[in-house]
């Protein structure tokens, strides 16, 4: 089933399209607390606010455990032109998650201004 990410920009009501994003796959830590990551890919979002190259885990090869999504948010609003303070409020946004049932598809996706940012679960 896999995982997957999309991105829409609120402040311009578009798909995030050029922001950088970065997948890494997270150590178990000590005490619950997270490990060290490890870069999976880094990629570019397309114009529909995606991976390029489809879904960043395709069915089998997505295995249980903790994972990392890093959103580059003020590269890329800086890029659109928008006049951010420095530092800006959102720089890059991580969000940590865990698959607990790689036999499931799992969506991350990221609604995000340079003030604020939302995600959830989708499918």
């Amino acid at each position: 089933m896999g995982l997957s990410t999309h991105v829409l920009d609120t402040m311009h009501g578009t798909p995030a399209a050029g922001m950088t994003v970065a997948l890494y796959e997270v150590g178990a830590g000590e005490e619950g607390e997270a490990g060290a990551a490890t870069l999976v890919k880094r990629f570019v979002l397309n114009a529909d606010g995606r991976s390029p190259d489809g879904p960043l885990y395709a069915d089998a090869a997505l295995k249980r455990g903790r994972y990392r999504l890093a959103f580059e948010v003020a590269a890329y609003f800086r890029a659109r032109g928008v006049d951010l303070p420095e530092p800006p409020f959102l720089d890059r946004v991580t969000l940590d998650f865990g698959i607990a049932q790689p036999g499931q598809h799992y969506h991350v996706p990221l609604l995000v201004s340079p003030w604020s940012y939302s995600t959830y679960r989708g499918s």
